[in-house]
């Protein structure tokens, strides 16, 4: 049986401040005229472009 391919990450201990080396940020999702928020996207962390190390 084949191993499942996984993403290694530097375990430097420099963390990404804005994703905490996620390399995701969530924003919340306003709908109707009231703008209710409804739940959260998630996309890539511009600070970081998504590899949750800080950037040089």
């Amino acid at each position: 049986m084949a191993k499942p391919h996984t993403t290694a990450r530097r375990s430097d201990g420099k963390d990404c401040p804005v994703c905490k080396g996620t390399g995701e940020v969530s924003r919340t999702v306003h709908v109707g005229r009231k703008r209710r928020a409804v739940g959260e996207q998630a996309g890539l962390c511009l600070n970081c472009f998504g590899t949750g190390q800080t950037p040089d």
